[in-house]
């Protein structure tokens, strides 16, 4: 049965009459936890070519690499230069990291620890990082004369490290940011089967847009592409579609969270006098090497490994999941959580013309005022997000764009949103009254289904 036939029989039947009381008197569904598996994600593609291999390898090495100011061994531990004068972490597999190197938030956040690390002088801002919380990024909504802002403020700086004698910058006030309602946050997103999406032609994202299009205008479900200004491509990476490529994810993560230059980003975010201690770009390609797979840049080669980064395995089927899938589809949660786009004819035959079970359109909507953060990127407006990706999803901790909260039902409840004077309502408001309407029996057999991703 289609989504659209789903919509208009059973679901809407639903909706009117109710299902007001679970078949378990007195159960009430909640979210199954972390799935406790073995990470069902972390490793290359299938198909590789013996050199693609080669490639991910190395990128996977430089991935995990540890910066340092100046490079050498930082309290017994060997490190590469650029960190700096501003940053949030000194590793991409520290942010990226649940349930393997290139997830996403793990369930201890090394920011707390770097903080002080080569005697750094900085305040860790605890009201909103913890060691048992996520890893967050801050940003400003607007600038001290009223202009917009909404660029990343790193949370910490150099200033006392053992590998910066001299530089002596404060951290911004993020506790009158908060005070004036000008602070929100980001987590890291996962990077597993980043290469797939990627690899979905803007055609493919479009006619998916264009489908099923009564039962999306009977949801109040619209969704559009964030683009490109100029070449007028869709973009699709980051919580609200603003990145074109992996490689421009890339040099900007590297140059924005551990203030690296690279040949993407180029020019330091803090010039201040007394901070820099090297040429720029500090990480750029390597003319000398011997070797072809250490020739790259390591934002080509942070690339090279997102885009050869298999997507995550579900858990195997059970009755409950099978019924949570159908019933994901039947209440309209797949019009946006699209479950698969299929690739295009690119490069690699790893991921040329591959079924990609993402569970997103890849799509902007309006989350409403409850989920809005009022930031600007693209196209993109206070209240629209790109519609996440769901894969992987049982072995996540922390959900929402700023990781709000643990547990996934209240991630659920949380696209519900009536709208204010500022933002309009929640497309997902509809959706979000005909999940409320099932029986706790078959709440939980949603919540299994998206455990199980």
């Amino acid at each position: 049965m289609s989504i659209q036939m789903s919509i208009t029989s059973s679901v809407l039947a639903l909706l009117l009459f109710g299902a007001a009381v679970s078949l378990y008197a007195g159960f009430m569904a909640t979210d199954p936890g972390v799935r406790g598996d073995p990470p069902g994600a972390g490793r290359p593609i299938d198909g590789l070519s013996s050199f693609e291999g080669l490639f991910f390898d190395a990128g996977l090495d430089a991935f995990k690499e540890v910066q340092s100011v100046q490079g050498g061994t930082i309290e017994g531990e060997e490190t590469e230069p650029g960190l700096g004068p501003r940053f949030n972490l000194d590793s991409c597999a520290g942010c990226h990291a649940q349930p393997a190197v290139g997830g996403t938030s793990p369930s201890v956040n090394p920011q707390v620890a770097v903080a002080t690390k080569a005697n750094a002088k900085n305040v860790v801002p605890r009201f909103f990082i913890t060691s048992d919380g996520p890893v967050r990024e801050a940003r400003f909504k607007f600038n001290p004369n009223g202009t917009r802002d909404g660029g990343v403020h790193d949370l910490f700086t150099i200033t006392g490290r053992t590998d910066a004698s001299g530089c002596n910058i404060a951290q911004p006030d993020f506790k009158t940011a908060d005070l004036n309602d000008n602070l929100i946050f980001r987590i890291p997103t996962p990077t597993f089967g980043a290469g797939l999406i990627q690899s979905i032609d803007d055609d493919t994202i479009l006619a998916n847009k264009n489908s099923q299009t009564f039962a999306k205008g009977l949801l109040g479900i619209s969704g559009r592409p964030n683009t490109n200004a100029n070449d007028g491509t869709i973009t699709r990476f980051g919580w609200k579609a603003q990145n074109k490529s992996l490689g421009i994810f890339s040099g900007e993560a590297y140059n924005v969270e551990q203030g690296v230059t690279n040949e993407l980003f180029p020019q330091e975010r803090d010039e201040t006098a007394g901070c820099l201690f090297n040429a720029t770009p500090e990480n750029h390609t390597n003319f000398d090497a011997t070797q072809p797979t250490e020739v790259p840049s390591d934002a080509v080669k942070f690339a090279v490994f997102m885009s050869f980064l298999a997507p995550p395995a579900p858990a195997s089927d059970t009755p409950s999941t099978i019924n949570g899938r159908r019933l994901f589809k039947e209440i309209g949660c797949a019009l946006c959580h699209t479950p698969y786009l299929h690739t295009g004819n690119v490069s690699s035959p790893a991921l040329r013309g591959k079924q990609a079970n993402l569970f997103s359109d890849l799509l902007l909507h309006n989350m409403g005022p409850k989920l809005a953060d009022n930031i600007l990127q693209g196209n993109a407006k206070g209240d629209e997000f790109r519609t996440a990706p769901l894969w992987g999803l049982g072995q996540r901790i922390f959900f929402l764009h700023d990781g709000r909260t643990m547990d996934l039902r209240e991630a659920i409840q949380a696209h519900a949103s009536h709208g204010n004077l500022e933002f309009g309502p929640s497309e997902a408001n509809r959706v979000i009254a005909i999940f409320n309407a099932l029986g706790e029996a078959q709440k939980q057999d949603i919540l299994n289904f998206l455990r199980g991703l």
